[in-house]
Protein backbone atom coordinates (compact mmCIF):
# COMPACT_ATOMS: atom_id res chain seq x y z
CA UNK A 1 0.00 0.00 0.00
CA UNK A 2 2.75 2.49 0.93
CA UNK A 3 4.61 2.00 -2.05
CA UNK A 4 1.38 2.67 -4.72
CA UNK A 5 1.07 5.87 -2.00
CA UNK A 6 4.22 6.95 -3.12
CA UNK A 7 4.11 6.54 -6.69
CA UNK A 8 1.01 8.24 -6.85
CA UNK A 9 2.47 11.68 -5.43
CA UNK A 10 4.84 12.73 -8.55
CA UNK A 11 1.50 11.57 -10.74
CA UNK A 12 -0.80 13.65 -8.76
CA UNK A 13 1.67 16.55 -8.73
CA UNK A 14 1.89 16.27 -12.76
CA UNK A 15 -1.76 16.30 -13.20
CA UNK A 16 -2.86 18.86 -11.83
CA UNK A 17 0.11 21.13 -13.50
CA UNK A 18 -1.53 19.55 -16.47
CA UNK A 19 -5.37 19.97 -15.86
CA UNK A 20 -3.97 23.56 -14.45
CA UNK A 21 -2.24 24.01 -17.81
CA UNK A 22 -5.52 23.00 -19.99
CA UNK A 23 -7.72 25.56 -18.05
CA UNK A 24 -5.39 28.22 -19.04
CA UNK A 25 -5.04 27.32 -22.17
CA UNK A 26 -8.86 26.80 -22.86
CA UNK A 27 -8.96 30.05 -21.25
CA UNK A 28 -7.02 32.06 -23.68
CA UNK A 29 -8.67 30.59 -26.35
CA UNK A 30 -12.26 31.98 -27.41
CA UNK A 31 -15.63 30.89 -28.97
CA UNK A 32 -16.95 33.82 -31.71
CA UNK A 33 -20.36 33.22 -33.11
CA UNK A 34 -21.73 34.57 -36.12
CA UNK A 35 -24.87 35.10 -38.05
CA UNK A 36 -24.26 34.54 -41.62
CA UNK A 37 -27.49 35.08 -43.92
CA UNK A 38 -27.90 34.24 -47.28
CA UNK A 39 -29.85 36.91 -49.38
CA UNK A 40 -30.17 38.20 -52.36
CA UNK A 41 -28.90 41.85 -52.72
CA UNK A 42 -29.08 44.49 -55.31
CA UNK A 43 -25.71 45.64 -56.15
CA UNK A 44 -24.39 47.70 -59.12
CA UNK A 45 -21.12 46.84 -60.96
CA UNK A 46 -19.96 48.45 -64.52
CA UNK A 47 -22.93 50.25 -64.91
CA UNK A 48 -25.25 47.29 -64.40
CA UNK A 49 -27.64 46.37 -61.72
CA UNK A 50 -28.72 42.93 -60.41
CA UNK A 51 -29.31 40.83 -57.85
CA UNK A 52 -26.79 38.96 -56.47
CA UNK A 53 -26.55 36.01 -53.38
CA UNK A 54 -24.69 37.30 -50.47
CA UNK A 55 -23.57 37.33 -46.57
CA UNK A 56 -25.94 39.64 -44.57
CA UNK A 57 -25.86 41.83 -47.78
CA UNK A 58 -21.80 42.15 -47.65
CA UNK A 59 -19.69 41.89 -50.93
CA UNK A 60 -17.48 40.43 -49.94
CA UNK A 61 -18.61 38.87 -47.13
CA UNK A 62 -17.80 39.35 -43.47
CA UNK A 63 -14.53 38.77 -42.56
CA UNK A 64 -13.74 36.31 -39.54
CA UNK A 65 -11.12 37.18 -37.35
CA UNK A 66 -9.60 34.48 -34.75
CA UNK A 67 -6.73 33.09 -33.40
CA UNK A 68 -5.37 29.73 -33.63
CA UNK A 69 -6.86 27.72 -31.12
CA UNK A 70 -10.22 29.66 -31.24
CA UNK A 71 -13.53 28.02 -32.05
CA UNK A 72 -16.29 29.02 -34.95
CA UNK A 73 -19.85 28.95 -34.24
CA UNK A 74 -21.67 29.88 -37.46
CA UNK A 75 -25.15 29.93 -37.76
CA UNK A 76 -26.75 29.90 -41.39
CA UNK A 77 -29.90 31.19 -42.15
CA UNK A 78 -30.84 30.58 -45.90
CA UNK A 79 -33.62 33.01 -47.00
CA UNK A 80 -32.16 32.85 -50.97
CA UNK A 81 -34.17 30.60 -53.54
CA UNK A 82 -30.79 28.52 -54.05
CA UNK A 83 -29.71 25.38 -52.11
CA UNK A 84 -26.32 26.48 -50.28
CA UNK A 85 -23.16 24.68 -48.22
CA UNK A 86 -20.19 27.04 -47.22
CA UNK A 87 -16.83 25.81 -46.67
CA UNK A 88 -14.07 26.42 -44.46
CA UNK A 89 -11.22 26.62 -46.96
CA UNK A 90 -8.32 25.07 -45.59
CA UNK A 91 -9.29 24.45 -42.39
CA UNK A 92 -8.37 20.66 -41.40
CA UNK A 93 -11.69 20.42 -39.33
CA UNK A 94 -10.03 17.38 -37.63
CA UNK A 95 -12.71 14.79 -36.84
CA UNK A 96 -15.45 17.02 -38.12
CA UNK A 97 -15.74 16.44 -41.89
CA UNK A 98 -19.63 17.92 -40.70
CA UNK A 99 -17.94 21.34 -41.12
CA UNK A 100 -16.50 21.13 -43.93
CA UNK A 101 -19.13 22.14 -46.37
CA UNK A 102 -19.26 20.45 -50.20
CA UNK A 103 -22.58 19.86 -51.06
CA UNK A 104 -23.45 16.08 -50.91
CA UNK A 105 -19.90 14.93 -50.00
CA UNK A 106 -19.85 16.04 -46.13
CA UNK A 107 -23.55 17.23 -45.98
CA UNK A 108 -26.82 17.64 -47.74
CA UNK A 109 -27.41 21.54 -48.94
CA UNK A 110 -29.02 23.86 -46.47
CA UNK A 111 -32.22 24.47 -48.62
CA UNK A 112 -34.01 27.61 -49.16
CA UNK A 113 -35.71 28.70 -45.52
CA UNK A 114 -33.59 26.18 -43.76
CA UNK A 115 -30.49 26.88 -41.27
CA UNK A 116 -27.24 25.14 -39.82
CA UNK A 117 -25.09 25.77 -37.49
CA UNK A 118 -20.97 25.30 -38.18
CA UNK A 119 -18.90 24.12 -35.29
CA UNK A 120 -15.33 24.29 -35.33
CA UNK A 121 -12.36 24.99 -33.97
CA UNK A 122 -8.86 26.06 -35.62
CA UNK A 123 -5.95 23.33 -34.37
CA UNK A 124 -2.39 24.65 -35.47
CA UNK A 125 -2.95 26.73 -38.09
CA UNK A 126 -2.30 30.54 -38.29
CA UNK A 127 -2.28 32.87 -41.56
CA UNK A 128 -4.94 33.19 -44.26
CA UNK A 129 -7.64 30.93 -45.34
CA UNK A 130 -11.06 31.97 -45.97
CA UNK A 131 -14.72 30.90 -46.76
CA UNK A 132 -17.04 30.01 -49.75
CA UNK A 133 -20.43 28.99 -50.74
CA UNK A 134 -19.50 25.33 -52.53
CA UNK A 135 -22.82 24.74 -54.20
CA UNK A 136 -23.20 25.48 -58.11
CA UNK A 137 -21.42 28.55 -58.34
CA UNK A 138 -23.14 30.69 -55.79
CA UNK A 139 -19.16 31.33 -54.77
CA UNK A 140 -19.04 33.48 -57.35
CA UNK A 141 -20.19 35.96 -54.99
CA UNK A 142 -20.46 34.39 -52.00
CA UNK A 143 -17.19 34.16 -50.04
CA UNK A 144 -15.04 36.36 -47.42
CA UNK A 145 -11.78 35.80 -45.42
CA UNK A 146 -11.22 33.70 -42.99
CA UNK A 147 -7.79 35.20 -40.94
CA UNK A 148 -6.26 32.95 -38.14
CA UNK A 149 -4.27 35.30 -35.97
CA UNK A 150 -1.22 33.47 -33.71
CA UNK A 151 -2.13 32.55 -30.25
CA UNK A 152 -2.20 35.43 -27.76
CA UNK A 153 1.12 36.63 -26.26
CA UNK A 154 2.61 34.71 -29.91
CA UNK A 155 3.77 36.91 -32.45
CA UNK A 156 4.18 36.43 -36.05
CA UNK A 157 7.56 35.11 -37.02
CA UNK A 158 7.97 37.91 -39.39
CA UNK A 159 8.49 42.32 -39.03
CA UNK A 160 5.16 43.00 -37.13
CA UNK A 161 3.08 44.86 -39.66
CA UNK A 162 2.29 47.98 -38.99
CA UNK A 163 -1.32 47.84 -40.98
CA UNK A 164 -2.76 44.35 -42.43
CA UNK A 165 -5.08 44.20 -45.45
CA UNK A 166 -6.94 41.75 -46.66
CA UNK A 167 -7.00 41.60 -50.53
CA UNK A 168 -9.72 39.09 -52.35
CA UNK A 169 -9.44 38.81 -55.95
CA UNK A 170 -12.49 37.73 -57.55
CA UNK A 171 -14.44 37.77 -60.95
CA UNK A 172 -17.41 40.26 -61.77
CA UNK A 173 -20.92 38.60 -64.78
CA UNK A 174 -22.87 41.05 -65.62
CA UNK A 175 -25.31 38.06 -65.64
CA UNK A 176 -26.77 35.75 -62.98
CA UNK A 177 -23.50 33.47 -62.75
CA UNK A 178 -26.16 30.47 -62.14
CA UNK A 179 -27.41 31.08 -65.66
CA UNK A 180 -24.11 31.25 -66.87
CA UNK A 181 -23.20 27.60 -66.01
CA UNK A 182 -26.62 26.34 -66.45
CA UNK A 183 -26.31 27.33 -70.16
CA UNK A 184 -23.00 26.00 -70.19
CA UNK A 185 -24.01 22.48 -69.27
CA UNK A 186 -27.25 22.88 -71.01
CA UNK A 187 -25.31 23.59 -74.68
CA UNK A 188 -21.94 21.37 -73.79
CA UNK A 189 -19.72 24.01 -74.30
CA UNK A 190 -17.22 26.42 -71.65
CA UNK A 191 -19.20 28.79 -69.87
CA UNK A 192 -18.89 32.12 -70.77
CA UNK A 193 -16.05 34.33 -69.38
CA UNK A 194 -16.05 36.99 -66.37
CA UNK A 195 -17.10 40.58 -67.76
CA UNK A 196 -14.17 41.54 -65.29
CA UNK A 197 -11.84 40.74 -62.68
CA UNK A 198 -12.34 42.51 -59.20
CA UNK A 199 -10.16 43.24 -55.76
CA UNK A 200 -12.51 43.31 -52.68
CA UNK A 201 -15.62 42.91 -55.55
CA UNK A 202 -14.56 46.00 -57.33
CA UNK A 203 -13.02 45.93 -60.38
CA UNK A 204 -11.11 49.37 -60.28
CA UNK A 205 -10.73 52.52 -62.71
CA UNK A 206 -9.59 50.44 -65.69
CA UNK A 207 -13.49 49.88 -65.75
CA UNK A 208 -16.16 52.11 -66.97
CA UNK A 209 -18.44 53.09 -63.64
CA UNK A 210 -16.20 51.97 -61.53
CA UNK A 211 -13.40 54.68 -60.02
CA UNK A 212 -15.46 56.19 -57.52
CA UNK A 213 -15.48 52.74 -55.69
CA UNK A 214 -12.14 51.49 -56.59
CA UNK A 215 -10.55 49.41 -53.62
CA UNK A 216 -8.07 52.03 -51.73
CA UNK A 217 -5.55 50.72 -48.96
CA UNK A 218 -4.52 53.84 -46.91
CA UNK A 219 -0.44 53.58 -45.67
CA UNK A 220 1.98 56.03 -44.32
CA UNK A 221 5.68 56.00 -45.43
CA UNK A 222 7.97 53.71 -43.59
CA UNK A 223 5.62 51.51 -42.65
CA UNK A 224 5.52 47.29 -43.08
CA UNK A 225 2.43 46.36 -44.72
CA UNK A 226 1.32 42.48 -44.47
CA UNK A 227 -1.57 42.26 -47.59
CA UNK A 228 -3.37 38.93 -47.19
CA UNK A 229 -4.24 37.91 -51.14
CA UNK A 230 -6.91 35.32 -51.83
CA UNK A 231 -7.69 34.21 -54.85
CA UNK A 232 -11.70 33.75 -54.76
CA UNK A 233 -11.90 33.93 -58.95
CA UNK A 234 -14.00 31.02 -60.12
CA UNK A 235 -11.91 30.42 -63.71
CA UNK A 236 -8.92 32.10 -63.75
CA UNK A 237 -5.44 32.00 -62.19
CA UNK A 238 -4.04 35.75 -61.55
CA UNK A 239 -0.44 37.20 -62.23
CA UNK A 240 -0.30 40.23 -59.37
CA UNK A 241 2.32 43.58 -59.03
CA UNK A 242 2.25 46.00 -57.20
CA UNK A 243 3.77 49.40 -59.15
CA UNK A 244 7.31 50.70 -57.64
CA UNK A 245 6.76 47.89 -54.65
CA UNK A 246 8.75 44.63 -53.31
CA UNK A 247 6.77 42.28 -52.73
CA UNK A 248 8.23 39.58 -50.07
CA UNK A 249 5.70 36.20 -49.56
CA UNK A 250 6.16 35.08 -45.60
CA UNK A 251 2.98 32.67 -45.80
CA UNK A 252 0.81 30.64 -48.40
CA UNK A 253 -2.52 29.08 -48.03
CA UNK A 254 -1.84 29.53 -43.95
CA UNK A 255 1.45 27.40 -44.06
CA UNK A 256 4.35 30.10 -42.82
CA UNK A 257 7.00 30.21 -45.96
CA UNK A 258 10.61 31.09 -45.87
CA UNK A 259 10.89 35.08 -47.13
CA UNK A 260 10.74 34.99 -50.51
CA UNK A 261 11.41 38.71 -52.76
CA UNK A 262 9.66 39.19 -56.19
CA UNK A 263 8.03 41.88 -58.42
CA UNK A 264 5.15 39.79 -59.23
CA UNK A 265 2.80 36.26 -57.78
CA UNK A 266 0.72 33.96 -58.98
CA UNK A 267 -2.06 32.85 -57.41
CA UNK A 268 -4.44 30.08 -58.49
CA UNK A 269 -8.35 29.52 -57.07
CA UNK A 270 -8.52 28.61 -53.29
CA UNK A 271 -4.84 29.74 -53.04
CA UNK A 272 -4.14 32.68 -50.75
CA UNK A 273 -0.90 33.94 -50.10
CA UNK A 274 0.82 36.67 -47.31
CA UNK A 275 3.35 39.11 -48.38
CA UNK A 276 5.00 41.96 -46.52
CA UNK A 277 5.98 45.00 -48.53
CA UNK A 278 7.82 48.62 -47.11
CA UNK A 279 6.45 52.09 -47.69
CA UNK A 280 9.69 53.69 -48.99
CA UNK A 281 8.47 55.13 -51.93
CA UNK A 282 7.89 58.84 -52.63
CA UNK A 283 4.19 59.86 -51.43
CA UNK A 284 1.96 58.73 -53.70
CA UNK A 285 -0.79 56.39 -55.29
CA UNK A 286 0.40 53.02 -56.74
CA UNK A 287 -1.82 50.45 -58.46
CA UNK A 288 -2.14 46.99 -57.43
CA UNK A 289 -3.16 45.05 -60.41
CA UNK A 290 -3.89 41.49 -61.38
CA UNK A 291 -4.40 39.92 -64.66
CA UNK A 292 -4.90 36.36 -66.14
CA UNK A 293 -2.35 33.70 -66.42
CA UNK A 294 -3.67 31.97 -69.58
CA UNK A 295 -2.21 28.17 -69.64
CA UNK A 296 -4.22 26.71 -72.12
CA UNK A 297 -3.87 27.06 -75.93
CA UNK A 298 -3.55 30.39 -77.47
CA UNK A 299 -7.49 30.31 -78.63
CA UNK A 300 -9.25 29.45 -75.83
CA UNK A 301 -11.51 32.20 -74.29
CA UNK A 302 -10.60 34.19 -70.77
CA UNK A 303 -10.88 37.44 -69.32
CA UNK A 304 -8.28 39.47 -70.77
CA UNK A 305 -8.94 42.59 -68.30
CA UNK A 306 -6.55 44.25 -65.45
CA UNK A 307 -7.89 44.63 -62.08
CA UNK A 308 -6.69 47.12 -59.54
CA UNK A 309 -6.40 48.91 -56.59
CA UNK A 310 -4.62 52.08 -55.08
CA UNK A 311 -2.09 52.10 -52.32
CA UNK A 312 -2.33 55.63 -51.03
CA UNK A 313 0.40 57.38 -48.93
CA UNK A 314 -0.97 59.48 -46.33
CA UNK A 315 -4.46 59.87 -47.92
CA UNK A 316 -3.20 61.10 -51.34
CA UNK A 317 -5.63 63.18 -53.34
CA UNK A 318 -4.54 63.85 -57.06
CA UNK A 319 -5.72 63.94 -60.48
CA UNK A 320 -2.59 62.51 -61.48
CA UNK A 321 -2.96 58.34 -62.06
CA UNK A 322 -1.56 55.73 -59.87
CA UNK A 323 1.41 54.11 -61.90
CA UNK A 324 0.52 51.05 -63.28
CA UNK A 325 2.85 48.17 -62.48
CA UNK A 326 4.56 45.53 -65.41
CA UNK A 327 2.44 42.25 -65.35
CA UNK A 328 3.87 39.28 -67.44
CA UNK A 329 2.69 37.98 -70.77
CA UNK A 330 -1.16 36.08 -70.19
CA UNK A 331 1.19 32.80 -70.73
CA UNK A 332 4.29 33.18 -68.88
CA UNK A 333 4.82 29.69 -67.96
CA UNK A 334 8.28 30.78 -66.77
CA UNK A 335 7.43 33.11 -64.11
CA UNK A 336 5.05 30.73 -62.94
CA UNK A 337 7.47 28.08 -62.27
CA UNK A 338 10.42 30.03 -61.00
CA UNK A 339 7.65 31.90 -58.55
CA UNK A 340 6.40 28.09 -57.42
CA UNK A 341 9.88 27.00 -57.50
CA UNK A 342 10.86 29.66 -55.12
CA UNK A 343 8.42 28.59 -52.23
CA UNK A 344 9.94 27.30 -49.13
CA UNK A 345 9.30 26.43 -45.61
CA UNK A 346 11.18 28.74 -43.36
CA UNK A 347 13.31 25.98 -42.00
CA UNK A 348 14.06 22.20 -42.61
CA UNK A 349 10.85 19.65 -42.07
CA UNK A 350 10.13 16.10 -40.98
CA UNK A 351 8.78 14.71 -44.11
CA UNK A 352 6.63 11.84 -43.34
CA UNK A 353 7.84 8.42 -44.19
CA UNK A 354 7.83 5.36 -45.17
CA UNK A 355 5.48 6.35 -48.10
CA UNK A 356 2.61 3.54 -47.41
CA UNK A 357 0.55 4.60 -50.44
CA UNK A 358 2.30 5.26 -53.49
CA UNK A 359 -0.66 6.70 -55.63
CA UNK A 360 -0.77 8.60 -59.71
CA UNK A 361 -4.05 10.62 -60.53
CA UNK A 362 -4.15 12.12 -63.95
CA UNK A 363 -6.00 15.03 -64.30
CA UNK A 364 -7.39 16.72 -67.52
CA UNK A 365 -10.05 17.63 -70.14
CA UNK A 366 -12.41 15.50 -72.13
CA UNK A 367 -14.35 15.11 -74.68
CA UNK A 368 -18.37 12.93 -74.12
CA UNK A 369 -20.71 12.54 -77.18
CA UNK A 370 -23.60 14.58 -77.35
CA UNK A 371 -26.91 12.81 -76.36
CA UNK A 372 -29.43 11.32 -78.91
CA UNK A 373 -31.61 14.19 -81.02
CA UNK A 374 -29.78 16.91 -79.59
CA UNK A 375 -27.30 19.26 -80.99
CA UNK A 376 -23.84 20.32 -78.92
CA UNK A 377 -21.74 23.14 -78.88
CA UNK A 378 -18.74 21.60 -77.63
CA UNK A 379 -16.28 20.32 -80.75
CA UNK A 380 -17.58 18.22 -83.38
CA UNK A 381 -21.15 18.27 -81.45
CA UNK A 382 -19.28 17.13 -77.87
CA UNK A 383 -19.86 18.43 -74.41
CA UNK A 384 -16.84 19.14 -72.03
CA UNK A 385 -16.01 16.85 -69.44
CA UNK A 386 -13.05 16.60 -67.00
CA UNK A 387 -11.96 13.43 -64.70
CA UNK A 388 -9.00 12.06 -63.13
CA UNK A 389 -7.57 8.38 -63.59
CA UNK A 390 -10.66 8.84 -66.66
CA UNK A 391 -13.30 8.60 -63.95
CA UNK A 392 -15.31 11.60 -63.96
CA UNK A 393 -16.89 12.39 -60.63
CA UNK A 394 -20.93 12.34 -60.32
CA UNK A 395 -22.01 14.48 -57.61
CA UNK A 396 -24.60 12.39 -55.31
CA UNK A 397 -28.43 13.58 -54.74
CA UNK A 398 -29.76 11.73 -52.26
CA UNK A 399 -27.39 11.35 -49.51
CA UNK A 400 -23.93 12.99 -48.78
CA UNK A 401 -21.16 11.00 -48.97
CA UNK A 402 -20.05 11.17 -45.86
CA UNK A 403 -23.25 10.29 -43.79
CA UNK A 404 -23.19 6.93 -46.57
CA UNK A 405 -19.98 6.26 -44.94
CA UNK A 406 -20.88 6.45 -41.62
CA UNK A 407 -24.20 4.71 -41.27
CA UNK A 408 -23.01 2.17 -43.82
CA UNK A 409 -25.65 3.24 -46.65
CA UNK A 410 -25.16 1.17 -49.80
CA UNK A 411 -25.44 2.16 -53.15
CA UNK A 412 -23.96 6.05 -52.79
CA UNK A 413 -20.14 5.05 -53.39
CA UNK A 414 -17.73 2.67 -54.43
CA UNK A 415 -14.35 2.22 -52.99
CA UNK A 416 -12.85 1.48 -56.23
CA UNK A 417 -10.89 4.63 -57.29
CA UNK A 418 -7.97 3.17 -59.00
CA UNK A 419 -4.56 3.93 -57.40
CA UNK A 420 -3.08 5.00 -61.07
CA UNK A 421 -4.59 5.36 -64.58
CA UNK A 422 -6.92 2.10 -65.98
CA UNK A 423 -4.68 2.98 -69.12
CA UNK A 424 -1.09 4.07 -69.20
CA UNK A 425 -0.74 6.49 -72.26
CA UNK A 426 1.83 9.50 -73.15
CA UNK A 427 -0.72 11.83 -70.93
CA UNK A 428 0.85 14.96 -72.25
CA UNK A 429 1.60 13.76 -75.96
CA UNK A 430 -0.44 15.12 -78.88
CA UNK A 431 -1.98 12.55 -80.19
CA UNK A 432 -3.89 10.84 -77.69
CA UNK A 433 -5.88 8.23 -78.71
CA UNK A 434 -9.91 9.64 -78.86
CA UNK A 435 -10.84 6.54 -77.10
CA UNK A 436 -9.53 8.11 -73.76
CA UNK A 437 -11.38 11.33 -74.51
CA UNK A 438 -14.76 10.00 -73.22
CA UNK A 439 -14.12 9.51 -69.46
CA UNK A 440 -16.75 7.10 -67.38
CA UNK A 441 -19.11 8.42 -65.38
CA UNK A 442 -19.08 7.36 -61.68
CA UNK A 443 -18.86 8.24 -57.98
CA UNK A 444 -15.65 6.37 -56.63
CA UNK A 445 -13.50 6.89 -53.59
CA UNK A 446 -9.90 5.56 -52.34
CA UNK A 447 -10.06 4.25 -49.20
CA UNK A 448 -6.81 5.12 -46.99
CA UNK A 449 -5.70 3.57 -43.62
CA UNK A 450 -5.52 5.87 -40.73
CA UNK A 451 -2.30 7.10 -40.36
CA UNK A 452 -0.93 5.84 -43.61
CA UNK A 453 1.84 8.16 -45.80
CA UNK A 454 0.26 9.07 -48.60
CA UNK A 455 2.59 10.05 -51.60
CA UNK A 456 0.38 11.59 -54.81
CA UNK A 457 1.70 12.28 -58.18
CA UNK A 458 -1.12 14.76 -60.26
CA UNK A 459 -0.42 14.05 -63.82
CA UNK A 460 -1.63 16.85 -66.23
CA UNK A 461 -2.50 15.47 -69.27
CA UNK A 462 -3.23 16.56 -73.09
CA UNK A 463 -6.04 14.65 -73.98
CA UNK A 464 -7.95 17.25 -75.20
CA UNK A 465 -6.19 20.21 -74.32
CA UNK A 466 -3.89 20.79 -71.79
CA UNK A 467 -4.62 24.01 -68.71
CA UNK A 468 -2.97 24.27 -65.25
CA UNK A 469 -4.71 22.44 -62.34
CA UNK A 470 -4.99 24.11 -58.63
CA UNK A 471 -5.81 20.99 -57.24
CA UNK A 472 -7.43 21.06 -53.66
CA UNK A 473 -7.46 18.86 -50.98
CA UNK A 474 -10.16 19.14 -48.03
CA UNK A 475 -9.15 18.30 -44.37
CA UNK A 476 -5.32 18.13 -45.80
CA UNK A 477 -2.26 20.18 -45.76
CA UNK A 478 0.30 18.86 -47.78
CA UNK A 479 4.49 19.29 -48.41
CA UNK A 480 4.84 19.76 -52.41
CA UNK A 481 7.52 17.65 -52.94
CA UNK A 482 8.26 18.81 -56.66
CA UNK A 483 6.14 19.92 -59.52
CA UNK A 484 7.72 19.67 -63.21
CA UNK A 485 7.34 19.61 -66.77
CA UNK A 486 6.01 16.73 -69.42
CA UNK A 487 5.19 12.90 -68.11
CA UNK A 488 6.15 12.15 -64.01
CA UNK A 489 9.30 9.73 -64.53
CA UNK A 490 9.66 8.14 -61.28
CA UNK A 491 13.54 6.96 -61.61
CA UNK A 492 14.86 10.55 -62.84
CA UNK A 493 11.95 12.81 -61.21
CA UNK A 494 11.94 11.35 -57.79
CA UNK A 495 16.02 12.70 -57.66
CA UNK A 496 14.22 16.37 -57.99
CA UNK A 497 12.05 15.93 -54.94
CA UNK A 498 12.64 18.30 -51.71
CA UNK A 499 13.20 16.96 -48.94
CA UNK A 500 14.51 19.49 -46.77
CA UNK A 501 11.99 22.28 -46.54
CA UNK A 502 9.27 22.04 -48.91
CA UNK A 503 6.54 24.35 -48.85
CA UNK A 504 2.84 23.22 -47.36
CA UNK A 505 0.03 23.81 -48.75
CA UNK A 506 -3.93 22.91 -49.60
CA UNK A 507 -4.06 23.74 -53.15
CA UNK A 508 -1.09 23.32 -55.24
CA UNK A 509 -1.13 24.38 -58.91
CA UNK A 510 -0.62 21.18 -61.59
CA UNK A 511 1.52 22.79 -64.79
CA UNK A 512 0.08 22.54 -67.89
CA UNK A 513 1.54 19.39 -69.48
CA UNK A 514 3.43 18.43 -66.28
CA UNK A 515 2.80 17.13 -62.52
CA UNK A 516 2.93 17.94 -58.63
CA UNK A 517 4.11 15.45 -56.52
CA UNK A 518 3.06 15.93 -52.59
CA UNK A 519 3.05 14.01 -49.16
CA UNK A 520 0.93 13.90 -46.09
CA UNK A 521 -0.03 11.46 -43.64
CA UNK A 522 -3.76 10.57 -43.29
CA UNK A 523 -4.27 11.30 -39.82
CA UNK A 524 -7.94 13.20 -40.28
CA UNK A 525 -10.76 10.32 -40.63
CA UNK A 526 -13.93 11.18 -42.46
CA UNK A 527 -14.59 11.99 -46.37
CA UNK A 528 -12.28 14.67 -48.15
CA UNK A 529 -13.11 16.00 -51.25
CA UNK A 530 -10.21 15.89 -53.99
CA UNK A 531 -11.01 18.94 -56.83
CA UNK A 532 -9.63 21.22 -59.14
CA UNK A 533 -10.74 24.37 -58.10
CA UNK A 534 -11.22 26.16 -61.48
CA UNK A 535 -14.84 25.89 -61.13
CA UNK A 536 -15.73 24.59 -64.81
CA UNK A 537 -13.43 21.51 -64.16
CA UNK A 538 -15.07 20.82 -61.22
CA UNK A 539 -18.62 21.05 -62.54
CA UNK A 540 -17.67 18.96 -65.23
CA UNK A 541 -15.65 16.32 -63.38
CA UNK A 542 -13.15 16.95 -62.23
CA UNK A 543 -12.52 15.21 -58.66
CA UNK A 544 -12.46 12.23 -56.46
CA UNK A 545 -12.56 12.13 -52.56
CA UNK A 546 -10.68 10.17 -49.85
CA UNK A 547 -12.66 7.88 -47.72
CA UNK A 548 -10.22 7.78 -44.09
CA UNK A 549 -10.92 5.00 -42.23
CA UNK A 550 -11.10 5.28 -38.48
CA UNK A 551 -8.31 4.70 -36.29
CA UNK A 552 -7.92 3.64 -32.25
CA UNK A 553 -10.49 5.23 -29.82
CA UNK A 554 -12.62 8.07 -30.40
CA UNK A 555 -9.57 10.46 -31.00
CA UNK A 556 -8.81 8.83 -34.17
CA UNK A 557 -12.57 8.62 -35.43
CA UNK A 558 -15.08 11.10 -36.86
CA UNK A 559 -17.31 12.91 -34.26
CA UNK A 560 -20.91 12.20 -34.39
CA UNK A 561 -23.24 14.18 -37.06
CA UNK A 562 -24.89 17.26 -35.47
CA UNK A 563 -28.61 17.15 -34.59
CA UNK A 564 -28.68 19.48 -36.81
CA UNK A 565 -26.98 18.23 -40.15
CA UNK A 566 -29.33 19.40 -42.94
CA UNK A 567 -31.71 16.81 -44.59
CA UNK A 568 -31.57 15.81 -48.46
Amino acid sequence: MESNSTATKPCFSFCLFLWFSLIVLKANAEVHYHDFVIQATPVKRLCHTRSIITVNGQFPGPTVLVRNGDSLVVKVVNQAKYNITLHWHGVRQLRNGWADGPSYVTQCPIQPGGTYTYRFTIQGQEGTLWWHAHNTWLRATVYGALIILPKEHSTYPFATPKREFPVILGEWWNSNPIDVIRQALKTGTSPNSSDALTINAQPGDLFKCSSPETTVFPVGPGETILLRFINAAMLTELFVSIADHQMTVVAVDASYTKPYKTSVIIIGPGQTTDLLIQTNQPAGRYYIAAHAYQSGPPNTPFDNTTTTAIITYNNQITLAKPKLPVLPAYNDTATVAAFTAGLKSPGPVKIPEPVNENLFFTVGLGLSNCPPRKTCSGPNNTRFTASMNNYSFVTPTRQSLLQAAQLGIPGVFTTDFPASPPVKFDYTGNNISRSLYQPIRATKLYPLKYGSVVQLVIQGTNIYLSEEHPMHIHGYDFYVLATGKGNFDAKKDTAKFNFVDPVRRNTIGVPVKGWAAIRFVADNPGVWFVHCHIDSHLTWGLAMAFLVENGVGKLQSTIPPPLDLPKC
